[in-house]
């Protein structure tokens, strides 16, 4: 689908602030439009499929936030070959070292992959980028009801074993704010262990614990 895009929706669709003179020519206004239209493809997906009586309202929500996640984004992003995309994409000058470092964050990926969305809605309507989204989306999708992530919960039950506590600090706040990115670290005995980012303070502290719960291994 993202092939079939005019040139211009293509171009705007990954193309970085930094990029150009304007911001609007930028991905971002793409980005809000298509994080709405990815969060409703996948609950309109998720709704009639799961029983009532065990997914309420609160579990539905978990079971879309781990499906749509960051981490979910730049996953299904790699897949479809973004990170290519958006290097090809970079004026001459731009390229390079920061260039690539784009190409491997997860903000810039997951925000690229929704402006992608919000192009192809505008260009094809609903209904057909909303099946390509359940479709692009669906081992997210699949793990996220295989395996519902509370990784905090999990590393406060391993360090509680090693008689110690994990304190989540705010390290830095970005983007407009309709596109906020947090990032959070992850404190134990006084010592950063690991960083996490999110649309959200607890989205950044699931994927903070994530991270922490590599780095620290086995409790």
């Amino acid at each position: 689908m993202l092939e079939a895009l005019p040139a211009e929706l293509a171009r705007q669709s990954v193309t970085h602030s930094s990029w150009t003179e304007k911001r609007s020519d930028s991905y971002e206004r793409l980005a809000f439009l298509g994080d709405s239209v990815l969060g409703l493809a996948v609950t309109t997906h998720l709704y009639p499929r799961l029983q009532p009586d065990a997914y309420g309202a609160g579990r539905l929500t978990k079971v879309r936030a781990q499906a749509v996640s960051g981490r979910s984004c730049r996953d299904v992003a790699e897949r479809l070959g973004i990170p290519e995309r958006l290097k090809a994409a970079a004026p001459p000058e731009f390229a390079g070292p920061a260039t690539e470092q784009l190409a491997r964050t997860e903000r810039v990926l997951a925000s690229v992959i929704e402006a992608v969305i919000g192009a192809c809605y505008l260009q094809f309507g609903y209904e057909q980028v909303a099946d390509a989204v359940v479709e692009a989306f669906q081992p997210e999708i699949e793990r996220a009801l295989a395996h519902p992530a509370d990784f905090k919960s999990a590393l406060q039950e391993q360090l509680a074993r090693r008689g110690t506590v994990v304190v989540y600090e705010v390290a830095s706040e970005e983007g407009p704010p309709h596109e906020r990115t947090f990032e959070v670290v992850a404190v134990v005995d006084g010592q950063e262990v690991a960083r996490g980012s999110g649309r959200s303070k607890k989205d950044a502290e699931q994927a903070a614990a994530e991270a922490a719960l590599e780095s620290l291994g086995p409790g």
